[in-house]
């Protein structure tokens, strides 16, 4: 398929993907990297600088993870397509996507053609399924809506990024340098954020967030 000219932001943890990826792209006529980062909040705020065609976004991604990326570039009406590239084929990550906004979906082994066909397709307003992805499973995990978002719901986006960071082991000094806030802020979301849950320790934070998907055992 023929992609049309195009700019991508390239966000992906590993820098040796990154690297990869970016050496495809750059062969496809018409394809301008804009910009790369392995940082889910920085992916964020490039997205809104510098309002590429396609975001090409990786699910588990540290400081704010791909779904919540992709669910704040939403509400903000960007035009930007975010195609997901993760190694989680599980339909009930794919169906999260789609409920968060992404357009197209990829697994990190699929074949060089698919990222064209995939680059094309979100580019022209369709959504794209790598073959990897078994379609009828992952609309009925969309009919039955997905219980790790109604429980991540009653929290705020800021209570999320939050719960996130604290279940990546980073302290609550730390977080708040990252968010640039100050420990009293951080203190009082977190505060919250576990009366809401009705987890009142780090350890059960952590087991939520990786059992809601928030994080994942791989990063």
């Amino acid at each position: 398929m023929t992609i049309p000219a195009c700019s991508i932001i390239l966000a992906d943890d590993h820098e040796l993907v990154r690297a990869g990826i970016r050496s495809i792209l750059q062969t496809f006529p018409n394809v301008r990297v804009a910009a790369e980062t392995g940082d889910g909040r920085e992916a964020l705020e490039l997205a809104r600088r510098l309002e590429p065609d396609v975001l090409l976004l990786d699910i588990t991604m540290p400081g704010l993870n791909g779904l919540e990326v992709a669910a704040r570039i939403k509400k903000l009406g960007l035009a930007t397509r975010v195609l997901m590239l993760s190694m989680h084929a599980g339909p009930d990550y794919v169906a999260r996507a789609v409920q968060s906004g992404a357009m197209g979906y990829l697994v990190k082994d699929s074949a060089v053609d698919e990222l064209a066909d995939a680059l094309g397709s979100v580019l022209r307003g369709r959504t794209y399924f790598c073959d990897a992805i078994d379609r009828d499973v992952v609309q009925g995990f969309l009919s039955a809506g997905d219980v790790n978002a109604e429980e991540l719901a009653v929290l705020t986006p800021r209570q999320r990024e939050i719960l996130q960071l604290v279940a990546e082991g980073f302290s609550t000094r730390e977080i708040a340098e990252r968010l640039h806030v100050s420990v009293k802020t951080v203190e009082t979301h977190r505060a919250q954020l576990m009366s809401r849950l009705g987890i009142h320790d780090v350890p059960g934070l952590v087991r939520f967030a990786i059992r809601t998907g928030l994080v994942t055992i791989e990063s």
